[in-house]
C-alpha cells in the first residue's frame, strides 16, 4: 500500500466549486469559486483561541460487507478500503481539532487526528496524533507567494483524507493506494496569471519524518481555476528507496474537475507511478514497479440540504507495489447525502470492489474476486458555519 505505507496517504482542504458540496482537492493557492448567494451570505464570526481560529468534526461509520471478512487483517475489514476499513461494527473514523492563523507575514497551521485514520497515516513516534503542522509566510508584497514549512497533506489526488469534504464517503482507490498522504519539508505557490497558481515543493519522501535512504523528492504543483473548471496537475519525484540516490519512485497525478452550474460537478483523476527498488549491478534494468489509474465523479446538488454522488475507477498495479498483489482491480460507488440543521452529514454508501483476481476475503478462510458493502457515515462538523 502506497499511501498508507507510512514508514515507506486528499492534499491540502479542498477547492469548492460553485455549490455547497467541496470538490476535489486542488493546489494550495487555488481560489475557490463561489456563487453570488454564497457571496451575499455574511461570513460566520470565528471561534477563536487566541491568534488561531477552531474548527473541528467527529467522524464515525457502519460498514457492512456481506463476504463477512473475518479472516482479513486480524479482524473483520474491508478489502482495499482505508479510513473507513473495519466491517460490520461500529468505528470511529476521526475525530479532528484545526487551528489555523492565516499568513501574512507569519501564519500558522495546526490538525490534530485521532481514530483509525490517523493510525493509517502517521507511524509511531512520526507525530502520530498530528495530520499537518506547518508555519507560513504569505509577504504582502510578495504578489501573492507563499512559502509552508513542517509537515502538510501531499497536493496529488481528488480527494482528502478528510470525507467531510469529499463526494462519497469512501476514498477511492487511487487516493487510498496510488499516491501519498502527506509531507514534511517546504512548499511554496505563486500566481503566475489571474487563474493560474505555481508551486514548488522540496520534501522528504512520503509519509517520512525521518528518511533513512535516498534524497530529496522534488514536487512541482499547478492549479489552474477558471468559472467553469479546474485543472490540478501534480509531479513528486525523488530518490527513495535504496541504493539511494538511483531508486527513484516518480509520480504524475492530475485532476480535471468541471463546473458547468452550481448543481453539478464532475471530474476526472489520473495517476502514473513508477518506483525503483535497487540497481541491478549490469545485469538487466533494476527491479521496476508501475501502477496505472483512472478515476471518474459526479455529484448533484438536489437541494440546500440533499446530495447524490457517483464514482467508478480502476487501478492496474502491474507488479502488485500498491496493493501488494499484480492485479486490475475496479470498483463503484453510489452515495446519497443529507444534511442536517445541528451540523450533523450523514452519508448513505452502496459500493462494489472487483478485481481479476482472488484479492478480497470471504469468511474465515476463503478468497474471492468481489466485495460488496453498504456504509452509513455521520459527521458533527465544529464550526461557526455548521
Amino acid at each position: 500500500m502506497l499511501a498508507g505505507m507510512a514508514t515507506a496517504q486528499t492534499q491540502t482542504p479542498s477547492t469548492p466549486p460553485a455549490e455547497p458540496t467541496p470538490a476535489p482537492a486542488a493546489a494550495p493557492a487555488a481560489a475557490p469559486a463561489t456563487t453570488d448567494a454564497a457571496a451575499a451570505a455574511p461570513t460566520p464570526k470565528p471561534w477563536r483561541v487566541g491568534p488561531f481560529d477552531v474548527t473541528g468534526f467527529a467522524d464515525g461509520y457502519y460498514s457492512f460487507n456481506d463476504n463477512h471478512p473475518t479472516g482479513a487483517n486480524n479482524g473483520e475489514s474491508n478489502d482495499l478500503y482505508n479510513f473507513d476499513f473495519n466491517a460490520n461494527q461500529p468505528s470511529l473514523s476521526a475525530v479532528k481539532l484545526t487551528l489555523n492563523h492565516d499568513p501574512g507575514k507569519l501564519g500558522a497551521h495546526f490538525d490534530f487526528i485521532y481514530g483509525d485514520t490517523n493510525k493509517l497515516i502517521n507511524a509511531k513516534n512520526q507525530l502520530e496524533w498530528v495530520e499537518q503542522a506547518y508555519i507560513s509566510t504569505k509577504p504582502p508584497k510578495a504578489k501573492g507567494f507563499e512559502l509552508d514549512a513542517g509537515k502538510f497533506v501531499t497536493s496529488a489526488g481528488a480527494e482528502t483524507i478528510e470525507a467531510k469534504d469529499n463526494w462519497n464517503y469512501s476514498r477511492s482507490l487511487l487516493f487510498a493506494w496510488a499516491i501519498p498522504y502527506w509531507h514534511l519539508g517546504l512548499r511554496s505557490s505563486m500566481p503566475v496569471t489571474k487563474t493560474e497558481t505555481v508551486g514548488v515543493q522540496l520534501v522528504n519522501g512520503w509519509n517520512n519524518i525521518i528518511h533513512d535512504n535516498g534524497g530529496v523528492t522534488v514536487g512541482v504543483t499547478s492549479a489552474l481555476v477558471d468559472p467553469k473548471y479546474t485543472w490540478n496537475l501534480n509531479v513528486y519525484t525523488g530518490p527513495a528507496n535504496t541504493p539511494g540516490q538511483n531508486a527513484y519512485r516518480n509520480l504524475f497525478d492530475t485532476t480535471l474537475l468541471l463546473t458547468p452550474n452550481a448543481k453539478f460537478n464532475w471530474y476526472l483523476n489520473f495517476d502514473f507511478g513508477a518506483n525503483r527498488d535497487s540497481v541491478s549491478n549490469g545485469h538487466g534494468d533494476a527491479n521496476k514497479s508501475y501502477w496505472t489509474g483512472l478515476a471518474a465523479a459526479a455529484h448533484e446538488q438536489i437541494t440546500g440540504k440533499m446530495a447524490v454522488a457517483g464514482r467508478i475507477e480502476f487501478l492496474d498495479d502491474q507488479e502488485g507495489y500498491a496493493t501488494g498483489l499484480a492485479q486490475n482491480a475496479r470498483e463503484a460507488t453510489a452515495t446519497y447525502e443529507y444534511h442536517w440543521k445541528v451540523g450533523l452529514v450523514s452519508r448513505a454508501e452502496y459500493r462494489h470492489d472487483w478485481s481479476d483476481h482472488p484479492f478480497f476475503h470471504r469468511g474465515a478462510t476463503g478468497m474471492v474476486d468481489g466485495q460488496s458493502t453498504v456504509t452509513i457515515g455521520l459527521i458533527a462538523i465544529i464550526a461557526p458555519s455548521r
